[in-house]
């Protein structure tokens, strides 16, 4: 097992590519069932997570491989309807297979779902969904079993903005019989790349960008190339370890749009950010102020950066909140920032950070994949050597980031580590 060392105290400076959207990928991929066929995407990024779902296609007949950042899949010959447990446990967006497998083959068995441990994340809006859509829904032995001949369309109103759910309904509902209407669906840039995809495939829909979908059901989709979109989480985490090392950096291959609100804090907090095209550049020269952040579905700040922010408001000269109100309990990496030095108070949603102390090397543990990103920022400004544990989590969605960081200037090597884990 793996473990990043981390020497603080180098600045990062330079140009980075950013990889495409680990999230956005998983969206994409269980579409592709829907329709047999070859399916190209490049832009894929090379993580943990896109072999694990690959190797979920694999496991139900499906072919896919993957060369440098393009994934070729093949799902002509896809045959089982089940996804099992020893995949789905690995990854919660395993659940996005659940509505193209019973729009292929009218049924389908899915494990519940694993994924990070933090807090609950139930699927009740994706079975609801289901339900409204005509689906037989069954939760039992731990798996769960749908079946429907041919979904109809149908009205159904998302109680809470659900990311997993727009998506997973978007895939039913597309091929289901006569119109759908979803309304409070989820903006989040993922939700609109799977909708354009479809779109591409043959789907037709309607409000795409908007809370209120409209989708008219078709008889057949077709297969189509498809371009990922660039990972926002972590151009954000490449930016903040910027600022927190008062470094200047360039970041290519991006989307500011899907930003504006990260963009706006780091403002916020004494960056200089210039943004062109698909470019963002940024600069921190002075003294890092203290910025309150409350996290919000999109277009509001990302419950997937608040890891990264408190790391950088360790640095800032003075105290900041940051709310966590999508995943209250989602603080696992607070613990191991404190064994670094910093001073966090957590009560209930909100963590206080008193920043301005110096931060200290030593050997920390990730909890989850946001965590690992955190606690390496708070590696590249501790004082000596860091030792970042359960490195698996960092990889299901960056890639090569110790790579990255090198070649921005960044002391950070991986090897393998000797504690038992």
């Amino acid at each position: 097992m793996d473990k990043l060392v981390i020497e603080g105290g180098r600045r990062i400076d330079g140009e980075v590519n950013v990889s495409g959207s680990k999230n956005g990928l998983l969206a994409v991929m269980p579409a592709t069932i829907l329709a047999p066929g070859v399916y190209h995407l490049t832009n894929t990024p090379n993580l943990r997570d896109v072999y694990t779902m690959s190797r979920l296609f694999n496991s139900m007949g499906a072919f896919c491989e993957l060369n440098d950042n393009d994934l070729f899949i093949d799902t002509t010959n896809m045959n089982s309807y089940e996804a099992p447990y020893e995949f789905v446990k690995m990854m919660r967006a395993s659940i996005n297979v659940l509505c193209p497998l019973l729009s292929r083959f009218g049924q389908a068995k899915v494990s519940l779902p694993g994924g990070c441990a933090f807090g609950q994340r139930p699927i009740d809006l994706h079975l609801k969904g289901l339900e409204k859509l005509g689906a037989e829904v069954k939760v039992e032995s731990g798996y769960i079993h749908v079946k429907a001949d041919r979904l109809k369309g149908a009205k159904f109103h998302f109680d809470v903005s659900s990311v997993g759910a727009t998506e997973n309904l978007l895939t039913a509902a597309v091929t289901a019989k006569g119109t759908s209407h979803f309304t409070n669906a989820a903006l989040e840039p993922e939700v609109t790349a799977l909708a354009r995809m479809l779109v591409k495939m043959g789907a037709k829909i309607d409000g795409i960008g908007t809370t209120h979908l409209e989708i008219e059901g078709v008889d057949e989709l077709k297969p189509i190339d498809e371009e990922i979109i660039p990972d926002r989480i972590e151009a954000a985490t490449f930016l903040i370890a910027a600022a927190m090392t008062k470094g200047d950096i360039h970041l290519k291959n991006t989307n500011p749009y899907h930003m504006t609100a990260v963009l706006s804090k780091l403002e916020d907090a004494g960056c200089v950010i210039d943004v062109t095209g698909e470019s963002i550049k940024l600069e921190m020269k002075e003294e890092i102020k203290p910025v309150n952040i409350k996290t919000a579905t999109y277009p509001g700040f990302p419950t997937d950066v608040q890891a990264q922010w408190i790391a950088l408001m360790t640095c800032a000269a003075g105290t900041a909140k940051v709310t966590d109100t999508i995943y209250g309990t989602r603080f696992h990496h607070v613990p191991e920032l404190i064994r670094l030095g910093a001073q966090i108070d957590v009560n209930g949603d909100t963590a206080t950070v008193h920043g301005g102390k110096k931060l200290q090397g030593t050997t920390v543990m990730s909890s989850d994949l946001r965590a690992s990103a955190s606690l390496i920022l708070a590696g590249l400004v501790a004082e000596g050597r860091t030792d970042v544990l359960r490195v698996y989590h960092i990889d299901r969605g960056y890639e090569a980031i110790e790579k990255k960081l090198t070649a921005l200037g960044a002391d950070i090597r991986r090897e393998e580590a000797e504690e038992l884990v």
